[in-house]
């Protein structure tokens, strides 16, 4: 059999250009729409910064029992609006060892080095003010910064410009992840923790989308402690003998960089000569019934 690959011009489909051409343009109809949105958005929370930052700043000054510039979620975890030069010590004198800046750089008013100057660490992930929500993989490294300082006993305080949209993105997605709370529950906890926080709708279905992503990716490994040893995995390890028979223990899981020697080291390891000869599945059995 012979097989010809056969050139456009000799496929018989006059109308495969214009079809692809008709989806190119299309194609390039969307992105200049999203474009063109984000400038429109952009443009406007431009203008609006200053004069909603001041509005917030006479809200919180007139009520801020109320209207608080920023509050404790977590024991690690503070949300909060965007701080002026002279919270930095005052977040240093609360724990603080990092700050995660959703702010662009025209909504940002504490510099880096100033936060460097305090040992405050600093993650900035510039992301578009009202309508937009952070990429997945500057919420993932958001997460894992949060959970790295809280690990060492140090506060994150995350922020965009008023506490409300973008930062408590970053916090639902952190809840979700190393404190098991689904989408739901996570944003009532904040809820109830600052009242006035408002997600846009990209932003709740990037929280969404983030638990899906988290529960594929444990999907893919059942236990995180152990390995798991079915019955079929043990066929063929019967005692031979009348004085000895296999016992089943249960073996911390090995580092996944090698599968196939983390199986079978966790295989040969679980099974130990006891004092009778028990069949190893009935032994993995009764283990289960206990």
């Amino acid at each position: 059999m012979k097989i010809e690959e056969l050139d456009e011009s000799d496929s018989g489909f006059d109308g495969d250009d214009d079809y692809r051409n008709s989806n190119k343009d299309r194609r390039m109809m969307i992105v200049g729409g999203v474009d063109a949105k984000r400038a429109l958005v952009g443009a406007g929370a431009r203008i609006l910064f200053y004069p909603t930052l001041l509005y917030n700043v006479f809200r919180n000054k007139i009520n801020q029992a109320d209207f608080r510039w920023w509050d404790q979620i977590d024991q690690f975890l503070i949300l909060g609006a965007v701080p002026f030069p002279k919270d930095v010590p005052r977040l240093r004198q609360l724990g603080v060892g990092g700050v995660i800046t959703l702010n662009e750089s025209y909504e940002t008013l504490v510099p880096t080095s100033l936060y460097h100057a305090h040992g405050i660490a600093h993650l900035v992930i510039p992301t578009r003010d009202y309508l937009f929500a952070p990429s997945f993989l500057d919420i993932n490294q958001a997460v894992d910064f949060i959970h790295k300082n809280a690990s060492v006993g140090q506060t994150t305080y995350v922020h965009c410009k008023a506490g409300r949209g973008r930062s408590t993105t970053i916090v639902l997605c952190y809840l979700v992840e190393y404190k098991n709370m689904s989408p739901a529950s996570a944003l009532e906890y904040v809820r109830s923790k600052r009242p006035r926080v408002l997600l846009a709708p990209s932003q709740w279905k990037a929280v969404q989308e983030f638990k899906q992503w988290r529960m594929a990716s444990s999907a893919l490994s059942p236990s995180r402690d152990a390995v798991l040893i079915t019955k079929a995995d043990l066929e063929g390890y019967q005692s031979s003998c009348d004085d000895t028979s296999m016992e089943l223990v249960i073996v911390p899981k090995m580092r996944r960089t090698r599968p196939m020697i983390a199986r079978l080291s966790c295989l040969f390891a679980s099974l130990k000569v006891s004092g009778s000869c028990v069949p190893v599945t009935r032994q993995l059995t009764e283990a289960r019934a206990y």
